[in-house]
């Protein structure tokens, strides 16, 4: 059903002609009549009867004038709901890993229940490939991801990233290890080559980081144990069941050492992402927005306490 000939309905209803209506809206009777005799057909039955020399709405035709005020009135709101300029309303849904939720979005929720009280935000924890697959059965609008330098996710053209930050990784080993001869990537990971590796239980970008640097140090990681959280993690390499890549800047469990990795760098990149055609709707922008604005504020935060060390 057209809006458009939901609307010469109405104004058929309220001016009684469709020479006026022709004239109201600037096209001609003949087009009226047409557009009003393809509605009818659409609803499978008579909307207009003749009247003399004129017509009128049929009992059918006067109650579907009545609605089609509803649904006029509610296609205008959906307008100015979903103008790139509107006030933001509305639900939005987000998929992301814990990290980023944890840190960035729940802050921005807490500020949008002052700001913008409208805006509802579902939240639902998950690894990259999990919301991405979301994303791509629209069963969420915005997926918070990641990737490593190490190991750069696969680009997909109906999607738009937008770049958050960047956060540098490190090396996770006993703290009764061996003080870590030399100071690169590939001579800490050849220290630790005897050792079981601890890989990430839901996504497979660090084991391909790990297998990476460890093939370039010249052996094969022996990966044996998964976890998905980073506690688990740091708890596993205190009890002695192997090393694995943590965040620097982590508070390390007592047990736990932090072996910095560079020349090369590891580091995690987040991202934004959104389905393109999408990334305009206000709620969507404004909490990419937020969380982008968060995200600099940290850094900036982080490059002013360095300075000052």
């Amino acid at each position: 059903m057209e809006t458009r000939r939901l609307q010469l309905l109405v104004e058929l209803s309220r001016l009684g002609s469709m020479r006026a209506v022709a004239d109201v809206l600037g096209t001609t009777t003949s087009t009226v009549s047409q557009q009003i005799a393809s509605l009818a057909a659409e609803m499978g039955t008579a909307l207009i009867e003749p009247h003399g020399r004129r017509v009128r709405l049929t009992p059918a035709g006067r109650r579907l004038a009545e609605h089609a005020v509803t649904i006029l009135a509610a296609v205008e709101v959906a307008h100015h709901d979903l103008a790139p300029g509107a006030e933001p309303s509305g639900t939005l849904r987000v998929a992301g890993f814990a990290t980023a939720v944890r840190s960035y979005l729940l802050p921005v929720v807490t500020h949008l229940a002052v700001s913008h009280p409208r805006v509802h935000v579902l939240i639902r924890e998950h690894e990259p490939s999990e919301a991405l697959g979301l994303l791509a059965d629209d069963d969420t609008d915005l997926a918070l991801t990641y990737d490593y330098n190490l190991a750069p996710a696969a680009g997909d053209p109906t999607v738009l990233a937008t770049a958050l930050w960047t956060a540098a990784w490190g090396l996770g080993v006993p703290a009764s290890a061996d003080a870590v001869p030399g100071t690169t990537a590939l001579e800490v990971f050849a220290r630790f080559r005897t050792h079981d590796w601890i890989v990430n239980s839901r996504n497979t970008a660090d084991e391909t980081v790990i297998r990476t640097l460890a093939s370039m140090a010249g052996f094969a990681p022996r990966v044996t144990h998964q976890a998905d959280n980073l506690d688990l993690v740091q708890g596993m390499i205190a009890a002695g069941l192997g090393v694995g890549l943590l965040p620097v800047g982590t508070v390390t469990f007592p047990g736990v050492r932090l072996c910095p990795l560079t020349s090369p760098d590891v580091e995690l990149r987040a991202y934004a992402v959104a389905r393109r055609g999408r990334v305009d709707w206000p709620p969507l922008a404004l909490v990419t927005g937020l969380i982008l604005q968060r995200a600099a504020n940290r850094e900036r935060a982080l490059r002013t306490r360095r300075g000052t060390e």
